[in-house]
């Protein structure tokens, strides 16, 4: 059971990875292995829309050393945790260039498999961020792993986030939560529950001649 956490910050060890740290380190706790990417300072592409990826299947037309890794990643991992920190009441640019790139890109390599998002803030905008951020899982058929509460953390710095105590304990549930429905996934297959049946993509306008 492999669980991939992608930090989403331009800070490699501030708030957003605190609140990765305590989710995998739960998930250590149970056996699971653990991976926490983090997407680096740089400036991020984003897509274009080129849709060359179509003709090349889980390829970015830009191998910028950062997308296309990560859906070899994906390929390995069962289920992913996005982190990101709270701009103007929305994700990261960084996380939504790199999201709307891996998922167009690499769709097969997260289908089906579990994915939750966090969001940091000082203060507020977490729930709009997390509401976002839970959209592209929808669209990927992914199972949405949620807490007790929503995925949040609260603190102007690591150590802030380290003091609330609520938003520790719903990363250390999230944590339990993503490994028990990995291990129900899991009994399933040993017993031959298959996946959906996939159906054919139907494209529809809203406009009618």
């Amino acid at each position: 059971m492999k669980i991939l956490l992608i930090n989403g910050s331009s800070r490699p060890n501030g708030c957003t990875y605190t609140a990765l740290r305590e989710i995998a380190d739960t998930l250590e706790s149970g056996g699971a292995e653990t991976e926490i990417l983090f997407l680096g300072s740089g400036p991020v592409r984003d897509c274009t829309a080129c849709r060359t990826c179509q003709k090349t299947p889980g390829r970015c037309v830009f191998d910028d050393d950062m997308v296309n890794p990560i859906i070899e990643k994906a390929r390995e991992a069962d289920g992913f945790v996005f982190g990101t920190p709270v701009y103007y009441a929305h994700p990261s640019g960084r996380i939504l260039s790199v999201l709307d790139r891996v998922f167009y890109a690499g769709k097969d390599a997260f289908a089906h498999k579990p994915g939750a998002a966090v969001a940091s803030a000082r203060r507020a905008g977490t729930t709009a961020t997390w509401d976002q951020m839970n959209k592209y899982f929808g669209l990927m058929q992914m199972p949405i792993i949620t807490s007790r509460y929503w995925n949040m953390v609260h603190g102007a710095r690591p150590e802030d986030v380290g003091k609330d105590e609520e938003g520790m304990q719903v990363m250390r549930i999230l944590g339990k939560n993503m490994a028990w429905f990995l291990k129900c996934k899991e009994a399933g297959e040993k017993v031959g529950v298959p996946l959906p049946e996939q159906e054919q993509i139907h494209f529809t306008n809203f406009i009618r001649e």
